[in-house]
């Protein structure tokens, strides 16, 4: 009996070696359950996995970024109603809006049949994968790449060139990716990148390969869009608007624009993002 026993333990314990290597069966999304997916690996297999409670920021939460919000919803605007409309990338400062105002979108236009799907740098090998699974879809979708950034030689640099505009194949008329970094080319710049730069006859200054490679990733993109440093009433605006979201009075408003420098100033940031941590705290406190 013994022997059997331990005979048994010894067959289970085979069975899930064996499990863990035989490829993951991923089921179909349940795509009526949510707006929004992230693509996950197990046991060396993709899929996606649905998110379930999203984030409800909306456009009008979104202060001191006019110009960037019209250029992102009308590229989306034209994205859900069947228009040319472009990849995105969005740079700059950090917190100031830029993955916010994405996931903004996905809210405002999600029952037109916007769909998002988050995807990290680590796994843009799979784009391919992904956007075979979503072509034949009815919705549009969004492949999002938050706080994207690369090294010389990452596999994810060249899978995600090909998936903008490097495959023979037509790019799916229901997916666009949008990417935030804080790098404008993706890729560290040095110094020792000007030493490429060359002269031709006419005295014209021409970039090297090294610079090219460099800048041939961000072109990918159709539309850029820069964020930039809060000014000091930029800043206290975006407080405002928080604090009267989480219900403090005109009053209580004025009374917080103190703190809120102090806030800032602790922080080394005047952002949104920044923003949104002291209302919260504020308010908090105040309860």
């Amino acid at each position: 009996m013994e022997n059997w026993e331990h005979f048994l333990r010894r067959a289970e314990t085979l069975i899930d070696r064996v499990e863990a290597l035989l490829p993951l069966v991923a089921s179909e999304p349940n795509w009526e359950q949510t707006i929004a997916f992230c693509w996950r690996r197990r046991n060396g297999r993709g899929f996606l996995q649905a998110v379930r409670s999203i984030a409800p920021i909306q456009l009008d939460d979104l202060h001191q970024i006019h110009q960037q919000k019209q250029k992102i919803e009308q590229n989306t605007h034209q994205f859900i109603t069947g228009r040319p409309a472009n990849n995105v990338l969005l740079t700059g400062a950090r917190g100031t809006g830029k993955s916010s105002l994405i996931k903004a979108c996905l809210n405002q236009f999600a029952n037109q049949g916007l769909r998002l799907i988050e995807v990290d740098k680590s796994d843009l090998v799979d784009l391919a994968e992904i956007v075979e699974i979503i072509a034949a879809r009815p919705e549009k979708f969004i492949i999002f790449c938050d706080d994207l950034s690369f090294e010389e030689g990452e596999s994810g640099y060249k899978a995600l060139k090909v998936a903008l505009d490097g495959s023979i194949s037509a790019q799916s008329d229901n997916v666009l990716i949008y990417a935030t970094s804080n790098r404008r080319h993706l890729l560290p710049e040095r110094q020792s990148d000007n030493n490429s730069y060359r002269h031709d006859e006419d005295g014209d200054l021409h970039p090297g390969e090294t610079v090219e490679e460099k800048i041939s990733l961000s072109e990918r993109f159709g539309l850029w869009v820069s964020f930039y440093p809060f000014k000091q009433d930029d800043y206290l605006d975006i407080v405002s608007h928080w604090l009267s979201r989480l219900g403090c009075s005109q009053e209580q408003i004025e009374a917080a624009k103190g703190d809120a420098l102090r806030w800032a100033l602790q922080r080394g940031s005047r952002s949104g993002r920044v923003a949104n941590q002291f209302a919260r705290a504020y308010v908090g406190e105040l309860s």
